[in-house]
């Protein structure tokens, strides 16, 4: 059986109809993705199936006992339930894990009892199955889980302690997902979880949630991502949905293989169409009047059982930028520069020196707040270096796409803002041009400040196309688009003749356009820069992050050995110790390893646990040993 079945659903909102004929089933350990253009109603299908909204017709059949963890794309505090402005982290972590702190409140009561031998016996009874139902269900290991989660997701060993109250929007939300992961549910309802997390916290997303049993429906734009974690495909559109086997890229190409089946289709059915209606005109009055009959009834039967519909016409953006100007060979280069603010007492980071070439798209990545929007500002002339140089190459024509769209008026109109970039465009040709960047009719009428998201970003790109820039610079530039903008964005990319230095968090974006990819690096306060493509990028840095992780495993086993004072049986003594702390050593970081790619497998990571806890008791012991005999040895 299904988790979760859903049929013929319909939804309407006043006049407005979202979609209808909508039937799905989510079944056990699921990983779907629901993709569809911006408006189609993604966010209410997740709603209904969850059951935070009821459908206006059909029905929606969930397994008995189900649980269903739904994260909306801004979470609000009152689905927190452990948040107020006095709980922190720590506590909204817990609130996930209230049945085994009770377990854990019952344990601590029955060990004072047992400390009295009146009650000993009775309490003894009692604590035995409590305890082992406490530490099968993971009571001994659920605060190193909300640590390995909020971690996961973040957030620092600092921020456990920092009240609700001081969190931003975008740290609810994650604080939200952290909590709804340790609830461990059936099924895990996410809309947009990457909006409000760096790129090491959607790595670290995409690995929980291949290893997670449970069943996963995914809203979300980013196409990396959906190829990583999902092996269906729903494409929501208001007729109804499509479903699709595989990731994204999978889903892509089936579709543009299905429309082209279904254009080709209804092609030759209207070419059939009109030859018998030819037919029917030139015989209907004539000597072959009885068969020209006979075909007409023939094809009203036709178009009334097997009609195939017209292929509706998506509503996407229409981008290509036109030819610009030739650069120089050498677009930038860069000597000793040091980003950052001179007023400041620190720096960002520092700058190798650098050089980009014409035709390269250099990718500039690295975690929020590293300084990736002031780089581009330095290399703009709006922030002064730090210390260094930037020069940039002969015959540039600069366009630059800001992540917040500062560029933009409020105050205009969608037309007038157009005018400011391209002036001698005549009203027409302007309305026509915004048309094309899905700006028709009355919305050119529209003030800049009532646009949302995605319209400023689409606006923002039209007024770019319309510069003639051969040196792009592009701050987030997907950032609110729809996946089928996103596309034709990365298609115009890709065909722009000019070089591109691109700042994403939209690695499906990254990994088609780059020829090097730079990382900001916080901790070492430097760039990085790799030069290749984004997936040699992730291999080259996979080995490394592998070497480091084996060298760490080794530098832990090693201490500073004992002195050799001894002889005979107690030096025999302290080498068994030695020996036995070393093994004990090699195998805590084996099960360590083991409990990170157990994963969400909880039966798993709690027989690993007890062990984990076994292993390390014992090496505690042969520690305080080993150092007893150690400081004996030295007094001696």
């Amino acid at each position: 059986m299904s988790l979760i079945s859903a049929n013929d659903l319909a939804k309407s909102y006043g006049a407005q109809d979202v979609f209808r004929g909508v039937s799905v089933a989510v079944p056990h350990q699921a990983r779907i993705a629901l993709v569809g253009p911006n408006g189609v109603g993604k966010t209410t299908l997740l709603r209904l199936l969850s059951g935070e909204e009821t459908p206006d017709r059909g029905l929606v059949q969930r397994a008995r006992n189900l649980r269903i963890a739904y994260l909306p794309q801004e979470a609000r505090p009152s689905e927190l339930t452990a948040a107020n402005d006095e709980a922190d982290l720590w506590a909204i972590g817990l609130s996930a894990f209230e049945g085994l702190r009770r377990q854990e409140v019952e344990l601590a009561r029955l060990e004072a009892e047992m400390a009295d031998p009146r009650r000993t016996p009775e309490a003894l009874a009692r604590y035995g199955p409590l305890q082992e139902a406490f530490e099968r269900a993971g009571g001994y290991l659920y605060p190193t889980r909300i640590r390995q989660v909020m971690s996961g997701l973040g957030f620092g060993r600092d921020d456990l302690r920092r009240p609700f109250g001081q969190l931003s929007g975008g740290e609810r939300t994650r604080a939200y997902l952290a909590r709804l992961i340790l609830a461990d549910p059936d099924l895990l309802i996410l809309d947009e979880p990457t909006n409000h997390l760096d790129l090491s916290a959607v790595e670290w997303l995409e690995g929980w949630l291949r290893d997670w049993p449970g069943a996963a429906l995914i809203v979300s734009h980013d196409r990396y991502f959906l190829d990583r974690t999902v092996d269906t495909v729903w494409d929501l559109a208001s007729q109804g949905v499509e479903a699709y086997r595989g990731g994204y890229t999978a889903y892509a190409a089936q579709r543009a293989d299905r429309m082209r089946l279904q254009a080709a289709v209804y092609q030759a059915q209207q070419q059939k169409v009109e030859r018998e209606q030819e037919y029917i005109r030139r015989n209907i009055a004539g000597q072959n009047t009885r068969q020209a009959k006979g075909r007409r009834k023939r094809l009203d039967r036709m178009l009334r059982e097997e009609a195939v519909e017209r292929p509706e016409a998506e509503q996407t953006v229409r981008i290509r930028f036109g030819g610009t100007d030739r650069s120089g060979d050498q677009v930038l280069l860069t000597q000793e520069l040091v980003i950052g603010y001179r007023d400041s007492s620190a720096p960002l980071f520092r700058v190798p020196d650098l050089i980009l070439s014409r035709g390269e798209c250099a990718a500039l990545i690295g975690p929020n707040g590293a300084g990736k929007t002031t780089f581009l500002r330095t290399l703009l002339g709006e922030v002064e270096p730090f210390e260094g140089e930037v020069r940039l190459g002969a015959s540039l024509q600069v366009g630059y796409f800001a992540q917040a769209h500062e560029g933009l008026v409020a105050e205009r109109t969608v037309l007038d803002e157009l005018l400011t970039t391209a002036p001698a465009m005549k009203p027409a040709e302007a309305r026509s041009f915004l048309a094309r960047f899905l700006f028709g009719g009355d919305a050119v009428a529209k003030t800049v400040g009532t646009l949302s998201g995605g319209e400023r970003g689409r606006l923002a790109l039209a007024k770019l196309v319309l510069e003639g820039a051969n040196f792009l610079l592009l701050d987030e530039p997907t950032t609110h688009l729809d996946i089928p903008s996103q596309e034709v964005l990365q298609e115009a990319l890709a065909a722009f003749p000019g070089t591109i230095l691109l700042v994403s968090h939209d690695r499906y974006l990254v990994n088609a356009l780059a020829s090097q990819v730079w990382v900001i690096e916080p901790e070492a306060q430097e760039l990085g820069v790799f030069r290749g493509g984004y997936a040699e990028f992730e291999e080259a840095r996979d080995r490394a992050r592998a070497a480091r992780e084996a060298e760490q495993a080794v530098l832990k086993r090693v201490r500073p050995a004992a002195p050799r004072r001894r002889s005979g049986e107690d030096q025999r003594r302290a080498d068994d110790v030695e020996r036995r702390i070393t093994v004990l050593e090699a195998a805590l970081v084996e099960v360590e390893a083991e409990i990170v790619r157990a994963g969400a497998h909880v039966d798993r990571v709690r027989e690993l646990g007890t062990r984990y806890a076994m292993l390390h008791a014992e090496l505690e012991e042969k520690l305080a040993e080993w150092m007893s005999e150690n400081s004996g040895a030295k007094s001696a």
